[in-house]
């Protein structure tokens, strides 16, 4: 049939019943009918998949899809096959089909019925399938999530570099290269790599004009400040995406303790699981999955409404792969990421184990997350120009959708540090990556800057009266700027444009956005700031502490034996007052609170209503009791006199991590009956004079009862004799 005389319109509405195509799919199906060598990078939810379904549909002969997702190609086939009377029509060739599905697949191919053949590119390289395939008529190869031929793609897959040759081997055929995301450098090594550099190139806006980016500082409190922001969007669909199997399964925990309906994904749960969490998700029985990035590969919910990165990602692709998964209706879709350098810096670590080239691949893939995440300018403008796209921050679609431009960072001046850096990187001859720019204007000596003798030249420490983060943030400016590129070939080498050039001749104003400060000490300022104004109230504290006093008096026990004082700072930080709260109070725990707990809960009852206090009503984060599953285990094996030796290497404990449960156990109100482990250690007259010590102390530290019986007994026997005392006296 001539591609001229397919009425592709009648077509679409056909199998797929639209009326009319999106964007560039219109145009690149056109360009696959006249067999055409094609690329096509489309974001995720542009109607990729049509691109190849169609022409598939309306050829001769099969179209071969290489997908590196058994689970993407099995809801394809499927979407496919209910479109058409045919269920040959769409087939999958993979490792898990046995000798009667092949020989059906086969004869499938053979007949005529089918029109697309999905494969893993393992598969690919099987001779018996490749030779097959030499014998029957091919319409074209479609290579879907492309990106995995690039080492600098987000997704590297070894077997994809030997498509090229395969493909040859099955004869003449058009390919059809597809991606989500592909920086310059990934299109190039595309191109490259399928011997397809005459390929028409199609290339879709990465805009998301819907999509509000916005990163906040990961301080000590993210739990409770994502679970403040989910029940802020109650009723709304949401995925958090963290790094580890370990930390998608306690966030998924701490948010269904916290009343919020929420399922795990990852690798290590088994397939069922997953596929029923996935559909949970699906069906709305469950508002938010907690994912490593196994998650959302082929999922298409098209109102997921939030997606939060809990762990910052180790690339920018996978940031606007994952993000794109939010507002695929063009409705609202908030991405929120947390970033503390801290995090980078882990990440760094596990880059160390491997090859010297992937290494240096990950470390700069690591620098573009950071410019990211610190930077002060328009996030949307900055994203776009990392995929090779101009954006304009005034008049763009979706200019005012995120943090930067909503707040924006004050500006200063630059000009005269934008010439100065322009001609730093001129004159050290286009060699160095920004780092040896930034040491050469600091004056600050490395090897690669002493092997060029840069340290020699009269501009070298020009830029000192600046530190290394100002100039780390103008050149990120100034790329976004278009004034600096990165070379492509030797990715990072900064390079002068013309327009930079012309900068260095008539130099204009440069507006700088200062950064921010994403540090730790912006954590701890957190920390202190809650401290001086009022989380630990100091007026409502001193009260706590004299009813402690009343309240040991009256029970004949020092203070200590009631509340801890980590106890009674953090009642006059969260101000509980209900049992249930006080029951989340740090070292608190159910029993404490029914012993001791109503009297002080009537003391913050009434503080809080003569100060008008306003309590923070959902940051009590109740814990997943993660630890409870121990704690059962150590209070079950103690009633039945076992050994301690024993209940520590039952649980691969070390003896001080046993003692250590044992007394948050003791101290959160729970009485434990070790008398018959310390009657093996110490005779009465010994237990005694421990007892009498911690009865008439004014502290229950340790250290203090070391100094005072000086070397008479060790710190694991002062340790028990305290957890002892505490469960016969206070609980």
């Amino acid at each position: 049939m001539n591609p001229n005389e397919i009425d592709i319109h009648k077509e679409l509405k056909k199998y797929f019943g639209f009326s009319q195509f999106k964007g560039l799919q219109e145009q690149v199906i056109k360009s696959i009918l006249n067999k055409t060598n094609t690329f096509v990078i489309m974001p995720t939810g542009g109607g990729k998949s049509l691109c190849y379904q169609l022409p598939a549909l309306v050829q001769e002969g099969t179209a071969i899809v290489v997908s590196p997702l058994i689970a993407l190609m099995k809801n394809q086939v499927d979407a496919i096959r209910s479109l058409s009377s045919e269920n040959g029509v769409a087939h999958v060739l993979n490792s898990s089909l046995t000798k009667t599905e092949i020989s059906q697949v086969k004869k499938d191919i053979t007949s005529g019925i089918t029109k697309l053949l999905y494969v893993a590119p393992e598969s690919l390289t099987k001779d018996e399938y490749v030779e097959f395939l030499q014998n029957v008529p091919i319409s074209f190869v479609a290579i879907d999530e492309a990106h995995c031929i690039s080492e600098w793609g987000h997704d590297f897959r070894p077997e994809y570099r030997n498509l090229k040759n395969i493909i040859k081997l099955i004869g003449d055929v058009p390919v059809i290269g597809l991606t989500a995301t592909a920086t310059p450098k990934v299109q190039e090594d595309i191109l490259k790599n399928l011997d397809m550099s005459d390929a028409k190139t199609f290339k879709a806006s990465f805009n998301r004009p819907n999509l509000f980016y916005e990163v906040r500082t990961k301080t000590k409190n993210i739990e409770a400040d994502i679970i403040r922001f989910i029940k802020h969007n109650k009723g709304k669909s949401g995925i958090i995406y963290c790094l580890s199997r370990k930390k998608v399964e306690e966030i998924a925990g701490i948010l269904q303790v916290n009343g919020i309906s929420a399922v795990p994904y990852h690798a290590g749960l088994d397939a069922k699981t997953r596929a029923r969490h996935q559909d949970m998700f699906l069906m709305e029985d469950v508002e938010v999955v907690v994912a490593t990035i196994a998650f959302g590969m082929g999922i298409d919910k098209p109102d997921v409404r939030f997606v939060i990165h809990h762990d910052i990602p180790k690339s920018l692709e996978s940031y606007y792969q994952e993000t794109g998964r939010g507002g695929r209706d063009g409705g609202e879709g908030h991405c929120m990421a947390y970033y503390s350098y801290k995090d980078i810096e882990k990440l760094e670590k596990f880059l160390s184990g491997k090859p010297i080239a992937e290494q240096e691949i990950g470390y700069a893939l690591l620098q573009e997350v950071v410019a990211y995440a610190e930077t002060s300018i328009s996030r949307r403008k900055f994203l776009l120009h990392y995929f090779g796209e101009e954006f304009d921050s005034e008049t763009g679609e979706g200019a005012d959708m995120d943090d930067n431009v909503r707040n924006p960072k004050a500006k200063v001046e630059a000009q005269e540090q934008v010439k100065k850096l322009l001609e730093v990187v001129k004159d050290t001859k286009h060699l160095y990556k920004s780092k040896e720019i930034v040491f050469t204007l600091i004056g600050r000596v490395n090897a690669t800057i002493k092997a060029y003798r840069t340290d020699t030249q009269k501009f070298f420490g020009a830029g000192a009266t600046f530190d290394e983060r100002y100039w780390m943030a103008l050149i990120r400016q100034v790329l976004v700027d278009g004034m600096l590129t990165k070379d492509i070939e030797t990715y990072g080498i900064l390079k002068v444009s013309d327009k930079g050039l012309d900068f260095i001749k008539n130099p204009t104003s440069f507006m700088m956005s200062e950064d921010h400060e994403y540090s730790e000490s912006e954590d701890e300022a957190i920390v202190t700031a809650a401290k001086s104004s009022g989380t630990a109230d100091e007026a409502l504290m001193g009260m706590l502490r004299d009813l402690r006093k009343k309240v040991a008096k009256k029970l004949g026990v020092p203070p200590f034996v009631v509340f801890q004082d980590p106890s009674l700072e953090d009642m006059a930080l969260k101000y509980p007052i209900t049992l249930d709260e006080m029951i989340n109070v740090h070292g608190v725990g159910e029993g404490k609170a029914k012993k001791y707990g109503k009297e002080f809960l009537e003391l913050i009852n009434r503080y809080v209503d003569e100060n008008e206090i306003i309590r923070p009503d959902d940051l009590v984060v109740k814990s997943t009791g993660a630890n409870s599953a121990n704690k059962l285990y150590i209070i079950q094996n103690i009633d039945r006199k076992l050994s301690l030796s024993d209940i520590a290497s039952g649980k691969g404990l070390k003896m001080d991590d046993l003692i250590k449960e044992m007394e948050q156990i003791v101290y959160s109100g729970t009485k434990l009956n070790i008398k018959y482990w310390i009657d093996e250690m110490l005779d009465d007259e010994q237990q005694e004079e421990i007892h009498d010590y911690f009865m008439e102390s004014e502290s229950d530290n340790i250290e203090n009862a070391l100094k005072e019986f000086d070397g008479d007994y060790d710190i694991d026997e002062l340790r028990l004799m305290r957890i002892k005392f505490i469960s016969e006296v206070a609980n």
